[in-house]
């Protein structure tokens, strides 16, 4: 197990267990693409990097990197923590505005089956 900071036990609460974050086997990868989807069951996140060089270009080809598969309870924690993450990072550096979101770019299909 790494000594690295992010390593340490985190302070749970009275009686909770506490939590050693392994990051012996971690991999890094750089995204910055990503969309979602999913069904019922799971929540389907999936990574990738573009280079569209030129501004306005027609066609963007996004070579997709990693696919992390998971589950609505573990998909709200997720976004509990980034909006949590995200709040502080503006409160810093300012606000970030998302053109995509705004021109309905994100890609998302959950079938009600």
């Amino acid at each position: 197990m790494s000594t690295s900071p992010e390593n340490r036990p985190v302070q749970a609460e009275e009686g909770a267990p506490r939590i050693h974050w392994d990051d012996s086997h971690m991999r890094s990868e750089y995204s910055n693409v990503c969309t979602v989807t999913g069904t019922r069951e799971e929540i389907i996140l999936l990574f990738g990097v573009h280079q569209a060089w030129q501004a306005g270009a027609k066609d963007v080809r996004v070579q997709l990197q990693e696919r992390v598969i998971i589950n609505p309870y573990a998909a709200k924690r997720l976004n509990i923590l980034l909006t949590r993450v995200l709040r502080e990072y503006e409160s810093r550096y300012g606000t970030l505005p998302v053109e995509a979101v705004e021109q309905g770019g994100l890609s998302e299909r959950l079938p009600t089956g």
